[in-house]
């Protein structure tokens, strides 16, 4: 199991049309940490809502990495899950659970053949008071 601290941060974008957020890992004052190996990354997500379809259009970009996947995303009880694919085309599944005002769990999990999934990552979000 590799840990890491990392940094996200979140906001309304095109005049409140659009979430973004940046995920940062490791954290910017971490420094340092080949133990993370891929799971070392920025990149950035667009979350476009879709009253057409009732879901969210989701784009992750991670420049440094190349890596690339697009997303549907809804809620599915209490969890928001996004489904989509990635450049490989592998089946990728991201679901936000345990959200509270302050705090959620998100885990990335891959399919290769659109029913098996098997998690990859899993991030524990607190929320921390501005400096």
């Amino acid at each position: 199991m590799l840990t890491g601290r990392g940094e996200v941060h979140f906001g309304w974008a095109l005049e409140g049309r659009a979430i973004q957020d940046v995920w940062i890992l490791p954290a910017r004052d971490a420094g340092p940490s080949p133990s993370l190996g891929k799971w070392t990354f920025y990149g950035t997500t667009l979350r476009v809502y879709d009253p057409g379809v009732d879901a969210w259009h989701i784009f992750w970009s991670d420049p440094r990495n190349q890596y690339f996947s697009r997303q549907l995303g809804r809620a599915d009880g209490d969890t928001i899950v996004q489904v989509g694919a990635d450049g490989t085309g592998s089946s990728v599944r991201w679901s936000f659970s345990r959200i509270t005002e302050n705090s959620f769990r998100w885990l990335g999990e891959r399919s290769h053949d659109g029913a098996d999934w098997r998690m990859e990552v899993e991030f524990l979000a607190h929320r921390q008071s501005k400096r």
